[in-house]
């Protein structure tokens, strides 16, 4: 096999092959390390919601908190920000961030498939609506909308079906969750409430 020389020293073509082969084994723990970041970046860390998994006594919670809510009149002191004819949108009291909502039906079911199609309809009705108001008061660069389906399956009331709505911005996370168990958000609850109240109105108006 032939021999480089570089001027300086001479190169074997084996050694070559072994350059190669570290700087592809280097790729790929770089690409690896970029991964787990990137991973580590996209975790939502929500420790301060233990204030609310601590309300809990022998795991289980006492009563409906949205059953409780819905029938009193005080609708800002409950956070909630809108009424329809079968649901209804709330802030939730413990957020994953600023402008977190919740989308509720009244009836009171765990049970996803018992949600009736004149529910169904208005549930998602009202979901697009939050997100339409959340763009146009807090305009956030993405969402995070979904449900959580029984206890096992993350829901934090698993007897009374619901679904969220988080707003998310470009660096929403950082260290301060995960080191310091504080999470900053930009704003009190009753600010947030306020300027969103004012705009579900004028929708519905």
């Amino acid at each position: 096999m032939k021999d480089y020389f570089t001027g300086f020293f001479i190169i074997k073509p084996v050694w070559f092959k072994w350059l190669s082969f570290i700087k592809f084994t280097h790729s790929i723990k770089n690409n690896l390390v970029d991964m787990k970041k990137k991973k580590e970046i996209e975790n939502l860390w929500a420790p301060w919601r233990m204030e609310y998994i601590l309300s809990f006594k022998d795991g289980k919670q006492p009563s409906c908190i949205f059953c409780e809510r819905f029938p009193q009149k005080n609708d800002k002191k409950n956070l909630i920000l809108y009424r329809d004819k079968y649901s209804f949108i709330i802030i939730n009291r413990f957020p994953y961030n600023s402008g977190h909502l919740m989308v509720v039906p009244y009836r009171h079911t765990g049970n996803f498939q018992e949600i009736t199609a004149e529910e169904n309809l208005e549930l998602m009705k009202i979901l697009q609506l939050s997100q339409k108001v959340l763009s146009e008061v807090m305009k956030p660069q993405g969402y995070n909308i979904g449900m959580n389906l029984n206890r096992v399956g993350g829901a934090g009331i698993d007897d009374h079906i619901h679904w969220h709505i988080v707003p998310r911005w470009n660096g929403d996370t950082n260290f301060m969750p995960v080191i310091g168990e504080t999470k900053v958000i930009s704003e009190a609850l009753d600010k947030t409430y306020d300027k969103l109240k004012i705009e579900f109105d004028k929708q519905k108006s």
